[in-house]
């Protein structure tokens, strides 16, 4: 394998890469993106090349999408009021199609775009290969769920042949019908049924950020939960580094809050002394 093909020329170091390839040989990387990532078109493109890098260096990696503000878009143009509890899209009949064409197409643009960059993906959506079954959340939130049982074996068949799952944050209940799942959630959910080494949250944040607001660079659960109490934490951050505790205390390795907006995070994450974020371990 030429590595030095396969890397940009604005990315890390063929050593430090060579140094870490090792380290992810036989592991398993799940990596979350939304917000930014998914709307401006350089991120996008850039997120894009490192999973096809990953993917290309022979590594096993699985993406899982968000699409808020796709959705959000998309609710708007129909004229349909949306609400939040605690951060839940409150998602009603009528909603659960709008979201679901808006990841589907949010899904399938991720697909071509890997497809095209010589590396191979394939889509997970609810109808077709479903893996996340589904506990319905609080009744007022309507069609929201959260994970109770994810299908790793399909996962693991895919990343056997070397492909990269597309995951959209969707899951079926009981019922048979479709429920939204928070993406932060459903990633978290993913890794701890595969004890991946690594979950990457992407955000459009530096990372998770001290009293001063200075970038804490690695940090523990026993911390993280200390900051918490303390409300050192706060707004769209607490659903994310709850996710984190709840990944590092069951079985994945290390949790990353990764700044989606910096050139190539997630190569520099992985493949880098010096990385893209804040990292969460037990």
């Amino acid at each position: 394998m030429n590595i030095e093909k396969i890397l940009p020329k604005e990315g890390p170091s063929i050593e430090e890469v060579e140094k870490y390839i090792k380290k992810y040989s036989n592991e398993i990387i799940v990596i979350k993106c939304g917000g930014s990532v998914l709307i401006d078109e350089n991120l996008f493109n850039q997120f894009i090349e490192d999973i096809s890098i990953v993917n290309k260096l022979g590594l096993s990696s699985i993406v899982i999408h968000g699409g808020g503000k796709n959705i959000k878009k998309k609710l708007e143009k129909q004229n349909i009021e949306t609400r939040f509890i605690n951060g839940l899209r409150v998602t009603d009949e009528r909603t659960i199609k709008i979201v679901e064409e808006a990841l589907l197409e949010l899904n399938f643009e991720i697909l071509k775009n890997i497809n095209n960059s010589q590396a191979n993906a394939q889509s997970v959506t609810p109808k077709s290969g479903n893996i996340i079954k589904i506990a319905p959340e609080k009744k007022e939130l309507g069609f929201v769920g959260t994970p109770k049982e994810i299908n790793k074996d399909l996962l693991l068949n895919i990343i056997k042949e070397k492909i990269v799952p597309i995951i959209m944050p969707m899951g079926t209940g009981d019922d048979g019908n479709i429920y939204n799942i928070n993406a932060d959630v459903a990633a978290g959910s993913v890794a701890k049924s595969l004890n991946s080494r690594r979950l990457l949250l992407m955000t459009d944040v530096e990372g998770l950020l001290d009293k001063n607001k200075k970038l804490i660079l690695e940090i523990n659960s026993e911390v993280a939960k200390k900051m918490l109490e303390e409300e050192t934490i706060s707004g769209g951050m607490i659903p994310k580094i709850n996710t984190c505790i709840d990944a590092v205390e069951n079985g994945v390795t290390g949790v990353v809050i990764v700044d989606g907006r910096k050139p190539h995070s997630i190569l520099f994450e992985l493949f880098s002394d010096k990385g893209s974020g804040t990292l969460i371990r037990k």
